[in-house]
């Protein structure tokens, strides 16, 4: 299973939402981490050395950083990126069918069911956005 650090604002529902369903669930809130208020940089750095998949809402400033990071080819264990206006249920599904299915960050959220821009997106350091839709 994915291991994953939780970005500081991230939907505590949808949190909540997959500790429920998921009893292996390994994540850890950027804020045990030590990392409140840490640049992007800074995170996706952390996240990379204790291989830990990033989950965010924050699509106007993680995703430049973790999109240069794939550019330059530096290490980064993946970024999951959940649109806020994703519906929180949708989220929660979506976000548990990656987690039980995949022990590696390389996997789309919604990609056969998925068709507009609302839905999750996965970055790694080896691929570019892998969710088309």
């Amino acid at each position: 299973m994915l291991r994953l650090l939780i970005d500081e604002n991230f939907d505590q529902h949808i949190l909540r939402g997959l500790q429920r369903r998921l009893s292996s669930f390994d994540f850890l809130l950027a804020e045990q981490a030590g990392l409140r208020q840490t640049k992007d940089p800074d995170i996706l750095a952390w996240a990379a050395r204790e291989n830990r998949t990033v989950l965010t809402h924050d699509l106007r400033t993680m995703v430049p950083y973790a999109k240069r990071l794939v550019l330059l080819r530096q290490n980064m264990a993946g970024v999951i990126l959940v649109p806020k206006r994703l519906a929180i249920g949708r989220a929660i599904n979506d976000l548990e069918v990656l987690l039980a299915v995949r022990t590696n960050p390389i996997y789309t959220i919604g990609s056969n069911t998925c068709h507009s821009n609302h839905c999750p997106k996965l970055w790694t350091r080896s691929n570019s956005r892998i969710n088309n839709s």
